[in-house]
């Protein structure tokens, strides 16, 4: 059973920065955060291959967000600055066995972790 952990979540004021972390994710998986705004669908926002750690982003976030991974400590990051108001939501991260990212499809998720930015 894989078990995906979320933190780092919290409120901050626009222009700052936070950095999510999960825990759980180890090597042998495709790692995606989704977040999800009240009354909105739930939308891909960042996600880091397996293998070679090829990253991906959603164009609403290219250029502040950044995710990485630590293999050694089984846990992925997302490093988000410069944030918006709009970035405010339930961050989860996820996980798939595959060797790609995806924007849906994963198999495994995480509680959440919840982000406000206030403006």
């Amino acid at each position: 059973q894989v078990q995906l952990v979320e933190s780092g979540g919290g409120l901050v004021q626009a222009g700052g920065s936070l950095r999510l972390s999960c825990a759980g994710s180890g090597r042998t998986f495709t790692i995606g955060w989704f977040r999800q705004a009240p009354g909105k669908d739930r939308e891909f926002v960042a996600g880091i291959s397996r293998g070679d750690s090829r990253t991906y982003y959603a164009d609403s976030v290219k250029g502040r967000f950044a995710i990485s991974r630590d293999n050694a400590k089984s846990t992925v990051y997302l490093q988000m600055n410069s944030l918006k108001p709009e970035d405010t939501a339930l961050y989860y991260c996820t996980a798939r066995r595959g060797l790609t990212v995806v924007t849906d499809a994963y198999d495994y998720w995480g509680q959440g972790t919840q982000v406000t930015v206030s403006s």
